[in-house]
């Protein structure tokens, strides 16, 4: 009881301390959507790019197979990206770091894009502890990440997890306008029942494995993911939303997120 006491007033901390986030949710079928990432791990790094459709179809992008895709840092590092297919497109040599200011360029049916984004230092992702709590016969298995928040406020953090070998990943955001400078003591929920419509639901029994990446990322990409998760109301299973507030200008939808990454995994017990 104590445990589930606790859980419970985290978590409305953390929620009770965000802003409200207005989201524009008109039908805005046809727009460019960019899905960009760079990391502090080894490239390549992609930029996909796809048409939207109204959100209310099923998640089917169709891909923009002739742009012309540029990254650069405030370093003076630069390259265009090469078109590999499925609206990807790839670096060769460029080298993401934390600390650097990432900008994205994207020419596209005769309009021009752009988007900036800055990788956070690295925040040690320490491990995993898992906890539960039962309701009559059921279980529900929680996992705590284990790190400490920097000192300075303003960090930002972006969790997701698959179960087993299941593709569909789930997403929690995480500040630090309770927590700061302090060990996390924020943990997320696993999911604990099956979706007969959702063949890629999975309701966690010990024995599974968890798999978890840990981001440090921008302000503008928390942003984006907040409403990204008000928007699905289920973990964020679809990555690419309706319309979100964008990082990227111009009128596209999507994201541009330069980040760290970590990862973990756990078997449930």
């Amino acid at each position: 009881m104590k445990n589930i006491i606790f859980i419970i007033l985290t978590l409305f901390l953390v929620t009770s301390c965000e802003k409200e986030i207005d989201l524009d949710l008109d039908d805005k079928s046809g727009n460019i959507v960019i899905e960009g990432n760079v990391t502090n791990q080894p490239g390549p790094y992609f930029v996909r790019i796809t048409k939207s459709v109204a959100f209310t179809e099923n998640n089917h992008y169709p891909a923009v197979s002739d742009a012309q895709v540029i990254l650069s840092d405030n370093t003076g590092q630069t390259e265009t990206l090469q078109y590999v297919g499925d609206g990807k497109y790839k670096t060769t040599a460029f080298t993401g770091v934390t600390g650097r200011t990432y900008t994205l360029t994207i020419q596209a049916e005769g309009k021009q894009y752009t988007a900036q984004s800055s990788m956070p230092e690295v925040v040690n992702f320490d491990g995993l502890t898992q906890d539960s709590f039962a309701f009559g016969e059921e279980t529900t298995y929680t996992l705590l990440p284990v790190f400490t928040d920097p000192i300075a406020l303003g960090n930002r953090y972006l969790f997701n997890f698959t179960v087993n070998n299941m593709t569909k990943k789930t997403f929690e955001v995480f500040s630090d306008n309770v927590n700061n400078g302090l060990v996390n003591q924020r943990p997320f929920f696993l999911p604990n029942e099956d979706d007969d419509d959702d063949p890629t639901s999975h309701k966690v029994v010990p024995g599974d494995t968890i798999y978890v990446e840990m981001q440090s990322i921008d302000h503008s990409i928390f942003t984006y993911y907040s409403a990204l998760l008000q928007i699905s109301g289920d973990g964020g299973a679809g990555v690419t939303p309706s319309n979100p507030p964008s990082n990227i200008n111009n009128g596209a939808l999507g994201y541009f997120s330069a980040h760290t990454t970590q990862k973990k995994s756990i078997v449930i017990q």
